[in-house]
């Protein structure tokens, strides 16, 4: 499973005193452990008042349904001060495995086969196969440029 970083914006007024800020970091970082999910550790207090964004990871793939949970964890520990969050970029966390592969081909709406070998000196090969059609959508140079920087190793397209 793919392990998202959503970007929340706790304090898009700039309101909130530091105190306050820092006892709503306490609360959002228990209310991600409850659910499984990861706040990246962040003084806001010290951060200008137009940068109060945190980071919370969190393991899916369906971008809608995790922005929602984190918006929700972060006006329950934000919203209780005035503060209204807002929902910011989400990405996702690349370690170079196969899933990482297909959440690429989907962000660029593609769906093909990986192929994961190893060449003579053990390094890994990943071989994709796509629909012929598809690089009438996409071109192939985005693709192959997008896959081997999320999975960081040689990688062949193929069409049929």
């Amino acid at each position: 499973m793919r392990t998202a970083v959503v970007r929340v914006d706790v304090d898009p007024t700039a309101r909130l005193e530091s105190t306050p800020l820092r006892e709503a970091m306490v609360s959002l970082h228990a209310k991600a452990a409850a659910i499984g999910a990861e706040v990246v550790d962040v003084d806001l207090a010290a951060l200008p008042p137009s940068r109060r964004q945190v980071e919370i990871l969190i393991a899916g793939d369906d971008a809608d349904r995790l922005k929602a949970t984190a918006l929700r964890l972060c006006d329950d520990s934000f919203g209780v001060l005035g503060a209204t969050p807002a929902a910011g970029v989400l990405t996702y966390v690349s370690r170079g495995t196969d899933d990482d592969a297909h959440g690429v081909l989907e962000g660029l709406g593609l769906r093909g086969e990986v192929d994961r070998t190893h060449d003579a000196r053990g390094w890994d090969v990943v071989t994709v196969t796509l629909p012929t059609d598809a690089m009438a959508r996409v071109p192939e140079s985005r693709v192959q440029t997008a896959l081997e920087a999320s999975l960081n190793c040689e990688v062949h397209i193929v069409t049929r």
